[in-house]
């Protein structure tokens, strides 16, 4: 470029091929008419030479100045004055221009050729919004050209440059971009603004098709492809969505939400409606308003468009006006606990309810139902009432339940451990922290929570011997504790440490009942500390051979020790042992089982080594079987109240398989229920009227871990086993006088019993003859004691045995002598009536003839019991005068027992057992001489006068029994009516609606009955429409707290399964594939999650080895895996779980039995000691 010459500014051609053209020096028409073709707002400046742009971008690199990627850009490197006043000038146009900005907020979209730093887009941008400068930069003066040269120069430098508009194009024109862009390594192509758009013709690559030999411009992707829309289902995401909008209220005019609900819906007649008026725009007058305005241009009026467009519905008011009600509310009882809970719960209300709290147009429809959103709603309600009330344990009971769903595991452990430092003497809250941290699979493990049982109770025992001083005794703590002490050992007993629940009890009545009187004003700690030399001294404990107790030691101890006899050798003789694996050709998994569960069933005693074979620690095999005092000392309490020492030995009795009639209490009766023995009572199907209830709960006894499914029958413990129990019998029965010690010997009779009954079964004629002549030797021995010369219960079971041996002479015999020692007692005695009513049972049932001697028998004995003269034997037909004198017998004691239960000076108790033996018997007798609907009469009259104390209004005015006592007694009867119902539908014909009505008033009353809920099932099965079943099942679910309606809800629909599938199969192949299964599969699907999500369902082993017993019988191995390790979320401890999923994934076996060693459980075969039994 030669200096000092004017250059002239270069105008782009919008088209590159016509630059040119447009260039041309042709004046006139021609120039105008291709003047179109020019760019004229396009000003490139001075080009420079190929030459000179190398240059520059020499000299830019040489100095190293960092430079940003901007195509076809040139900078020079010198900067002169010029370049500086040009910067100065360009930084006051933006300036100016920011400014502007800001007052002209409409003009935000503009637009922008490419990203550069410098002044030159800014002068394209500012060329751009003002277009008036276009004509006039070719039409300036000269002087201001030469001024500008050199800025224009610049300028054009840092401008994007297209290669079409350099004039001077040659072969080696070409821009070297020595600017890395990092985005192209990270990105691996261009940004997308920097290439071209197009669209391309035909699908064919460039050039002649060899096929067709001539270019296709018209491809196929031209042609739309119709999509075809599919009809969506109802069940789809979409449709869902629409389904569970709100609907809109439709009303034609806008009439105030009453409170009252309204008698019938007002219909509008066709005289209410106004037509709408016809007009140029609407000459048929089909139109409505919107419509004619929106045809005359208008829209409407402001009025109109504020209006809202639906109608507040009338349960958005009600609710709105709940919630206000309970601001103002808790505004003035901040105090109020209650109400506050009350505020939370009804927060789920309001979520569920349309869009109340709606902010924009159309929220009610929008809304999404969050449970985050509640979960903060809730939350932010308990922090304010947590303000209010510091001390309310339940609040923050709530908050931490709450924010479970928000916090880690290890945050609201610090927050229990807090709550819990600050209410050491809470022993609900202590049992809510036992149960969160044995549900915490993360930290589980079972010598940390054993520790934390022991912990808990210690420090309870400190609160109640006054030592700590701060924290006051609250009332029930002894109970609350005696529960805790429970649900240790039956914890103990699930994670497989059976030693050490049943050291706990031996521990526990050696403390209780045989503490020394030198101890007895000590504290808790000291005792505990005098005790342990005892518990390391070797002596005989209870169950033991030689047990003499804690008292006995000390003493002898005082005078120099015990004098050791040796025993004789043929007491001493070991039971073999036997073989663990009898068949090696089983797979690997079977063998582990049977050998786990056979050390199980024998190796629940702790070991102690025998001095007298002078066998010392080290002679166990298995070290874990010996319990130190260690594992005991923290858990050790005092029982003061004569009933819990009582329940102490009923419970370690239940504990060992004795159906001694204890059930574990309300809060861990759930924890520890892990077998089906609920669902199956093959004696009550049998003989609906004398089946042997031995109220076993769900609750396994010590050592089994049998497989889901095992029909639960009292078998009885190997030779050591019964020693160890006929040894508790011996020590406990001496310590205990009158009614409670007759229960001892009733609970050890009807358990030799429960083991002729299993024989009877099992049709085991060898033990069964063996197993009766020892049950009748113990009933005699019992008999024969001086305080049980006249107790009638023993002589009722000892009458019962001689029935079920089959001895029917025999057992008249004992009747008829039982019944005569007892003299004229009448219906005084409740012991008497209920031997007469088992009698009259047991006859009844022998032959179930109504009309035949059986009969007259029942008759007879019943009869006999209302006179007031001594009981003969049976000598023939009963005379009707004898039977109306009996009636009246039975009116009077009926209304002189209910009178009794009004105003009594005898304890309630007494009054109330003998109101239930009275009505049992007037029952049986109705049911003989009138029917069943005589004696039904008598049911509701009874129902009627005990559902007043039962009711949760709680006891009227007049009644002075407890309804807890009162409860128990309508509970006895409607067992009594339910049986009498099954009985007679079982000889007779007879409609199930009676018995189905009983069942459902009785079951609302008592939802946690197990006899009750196996009627009912049984009796539903039966019918083939399920939904009366399942709308009951629903009902009960929603109101009772307890889980029992959970688990026969099940069960209902699994028979119901079950019998389907047997009338689509038979011999393995299916027949009948038109009956819809899978729906029943579905419902018992959610009836199991819907359980394990209530209160007590997610911590209840039973509930979750029936949800995988389930799943893997549907074949669904990896849903079942799956539930398997949710299991394990919430039940860690449970060791029938571990060996379910054993049996169930046999696969897996090798990791299950990891997880068991790692949680700490107890396994008693390890994979090493069984591979190497498997080589010998």
């Amino acid at each position: 470029m030669l200096p000092g010459r004017a250059v002239r500014p270069v105008i782009m051609a919008l088209f590159p091929a016509f630059a040119g053209v447009s260039e041309a020096p042709d004046s006139g028409s021609s120039r105008k008419e291709l003047d179109w073709l020019s760019n004229p707002s396009f000003c490139v400046g001075t080009v420079p030479t190929p030459s000179q742009q190398t240059e520059e971008a020499t000299a830019l690199v040489s100095e190293g100045s960092p430079l940003t990627r901007s195509p076809l850009k040139s900078e020079p490197s010198d900067e002169s004055d010029t370049d500086k006043k040009l910067r100065q000038t360009s930084r006051k146009k933006k300036k100016e221009k920011k400014k502007k900005r800001k007052h002209q907020h409409h003009k935000k979209t503009r637009r922008r050729r490419g990203q550069s730093g410098s002044s030159g887009s800014e002068s394209d941008a500012d060329s751009e919004r003002d277009k008036s400068s276009r004509g006039i930069r070719d039409g300036k003066k000269e002087p201001e050209k030469l001024n500008r040269e050199n800025g224009a120069a610049a300028d054009a430098g840092r401008r994007f440059v297209w290669l079409e508009d350099i004039q001077a194009l040659t072969e080696e024109t070409f821009r070297t971009d020595k600017k890395p862009d990092p985005a192209n390594w990270e990105y691996k192509s261009l940004y997308r603004g920097d290439i071209a758009r197009y669209k391309r013709k035909g699908d064919s690559c460039l050039g002649i098709n060899p096929k067709k030999q001539c270019i296709s411009w018209v491809g196929a992707s031209t042609v739309k492809k119709h999509s075809h829309k599919h009809a969506e289902r109802y069940f789809t995401k979409k449709n869902v969505g629409l389904m569970n909008a709100d609907g809109v209220a439709v009303s034609s005019k806008a009439e105030p939400p009453s409170s009252e609900p309204l008698s019938f819906i007002p219909v509008k007649g066709p005289d209410d409606v106004t037509p709408p008026v016809k007009t140029w725009l609407n000459p048929l007058g089909v139109y409505d308003q919107s419509t004619t305005q929106w045809l005359q241009g208008q829209g409407p009026s402001e009025q109109e468009s504020k209006q809202p467009v639906v109608e507040p519905d009338r349960e958005d008011v009600l609710l709105k006006a709940k919630v206000e009600e309970f601001n103002r509310r808790v505004r003035e009882n901040p105090r109020d606990i209650q109400l506050w809970m009350a505020f939370v719960a009804f927060q789920d209300e309001v979520m569920k309810s349309p869009g109340l709290y709606a902010i924009e147009e159309g929220g009610q429809e929008k809304r999404k139902r969050s449970l985050k959103l509640i979960l903060e709603k809730k939350l932010a309600i308990l922090e304010r009432a947590i303000e209010s009330n510091q001390s309310s344990v339940d609040l923050k009971l709530a908050k931490l339940k709450l924010c479970a769903e928000f916090w880690e595991p290890s945050t609201l452990l610090k927050e229990w451990q807090k709550l819990i430092f600050l209410h050491p003497n809470n022993t609900a809250l202590w049992q809510k922290y036992l149960l969160f941290c044995q549900s915490q699979f993360s930290t589980f493990s079972v010598s940390k929570i054993h520790s934390l049982y022991g912990k808990c109770l210690s420090t309870l025992s400190a609160v109640k011997d006054g030592s700590i001083l701060s924290h006051p005794e609250l009332p029930g703590t002894e109970g609350a504790m005696f529960a805790l002490f429970l649900q240790q050992c039956h914890f103990l007993r699930q994670a497989g440490h059976a030693e050490k629940a049943v050291s706990l009890f031996q521990a526990m009545v050696d403390f209780t009942f045989f503490k020394p009187d030198s101890v007895k004003d000590l504290p808790t700690k000291g005792q505990v500390e005098f005790f342990e030399p005892f518990w390391d001294s070797g002596e005989p404990r209870p169950g033991e051979k030689g047990a003499r107790g804690w008292r006995a030691w000390m003493h002898q101890q005082e005078r120099g020790g015990w004098v050791v006899i040796s025993p004789d050798d043929d007491d001493d003789e070991l039971e073999d042992d036997d073989q663990e694996i009898r068949d090696k050709t089983l797979p690997r998994w079977q063998i582990w089982l049977a050998a786990e569960r056979s050390r199980d069933q024998r190796h629940w005693r702790p070991w102690r080594p025998d001095k007298t074979r002078k066998q010392t620690e080290e002679d166990c095999e298995d070290p874990e079987r010996q319990v130190l005092f260690d594992d005991i000392g923290q858990s050790l309490i005092r029982l003061s109240s004569h009933d819990l020492r009582f329940q102490l030995i009923a419970a370690f009795l239940q504990f060992l398989g004795v159906p001694s009639g204890f059930s574990p209490p309300a809060s861990c009766r759930y924890l520890a229920m892990d077998e089906n023995s609920i669902f199956s009572h093959g004696l009550y199907d049998e003989k609906p009227l004398t089946a042997l209830d031995l109220s076993f709960s769900g609750v396994s006894c010590v050592g089994r871990t049998d497989q889901l499914g095992c029909r639960r029958w009292t078998r009885g413990h190997n030779r050591e086993g019964e020693e160890f129990v006929r040894n508790i019998f011996h020590l406990v029965m001496p310590l205990f006088s009158g009614r409670e010690r007759s229960q001892l010997c009733f609970s050890w009779l009807r358990y030799e019993i429960a083991k002729v009954i299993w024989c009877l079964h099992t049709k085991n004629k060898k033990r069964l003859k063996s197993q009766g002549k020892n049950c009748k030797k113990l009933a005699k021995n019992l008999l024969k004691e001086p305080e049980n010369c006249n107790n009638f219960c023993l002589w009722k079971q000892y009458a019962h045995l001689e029935w079920l041996l089959g001895n029917t002479e025999d057992a008249r015999k004992v009747f008829d002598t039982a019944l005569s020692t007892a003299g004229s007692r009448e219906l005084k005695d409740r012991e008497v009536c209920e031997l007469s009513l088992l009698y009259a049972e047991l006859e009844l049932e022998l032959a179930p003839d109504l009309r035949g001697a059986a009969t007259a028998r029942a008759l007879h004995i019943l009869t006999r019991l209302a006179e007031n003269g001594p009981y003969g034997p049976y000598a023939g037909q009963v005379l009707p005068v004898h039977i109306l004198k009996a009636r009246k017998a039975y009116e009077r004691a009926l209304q002189d027992c209910l009178g009794e239960n009004r105003v009594s000076n005898a304890p309630a108790s007494d009054s109330l057992d003998r109101l239930v033996s009275v009505v049992k018997c007037f029952m049986l007798f109705q049911y003989l001489t009138v029917g069943i609907d005589a004696a039904e009469r008598i049911y509701k009259e009874v129902f009627a006068k005990l559902k007043g104390p039962v009711s949760p209004e709680g006891p009227g005015p007049e009644d002075s029994a407890s309804p807890q006592a009162a409860s128990c007694a309508l509970e006895a009867v409607t067992l009594m009516h339910t049986s009498l119902f099954r009985f007679h539908m079982k000889v007779s014909v007879y409609p199930l609606a009676p018995l189905r009505q009983a069942l459902s008033e009785a079951l609302k009353l008592y939802p946690g009955n197990q006899v009750l809920w196996r009627s009912y099932v049984q009796i539903q099965n039966k019918s083939h429409s399920a939904s009366k079943t399942r709308r009951f099942f629903d009902a009960i679910t929603r109101s009772a707290e307890p889980l029992e309606p959970w688990l026969f809800a099940i069960e209902a629909e699994r028979m119901r399964k079950r019998l389907v599938e047997t009338i689509q199969r038979v011999d393995g192949r299916e027949v009948h594939a038109t009956i819809p299964e899978t729906g029943l599969t579905h419902r018992i699907r959610a009836l199991f999650e819907n359980a394990i999500r209530s209160n007590h369902g997610s911590q209840c082993p039973l509930l979750w080895r029936m949800y995988l017993n389930f799943l893997v019988s549907l074949g669904n191995k990896e849903r079942s895996k799956g539930v398997f390790y949710k299991a394990l979320q919430n039940c860690p401890w449970a060791k029938v779980l571990y060996m379910d999923a054993v049996e169930h994934f046999p696969d897996e076996m090798q990791e299950i039995l990891d997880l068991m060693t790692e949680k700490e459980l107890r396994v008693r075969l390890p994979a090493e000691e069984l591979e190497l039994l498997l080589e010998d």
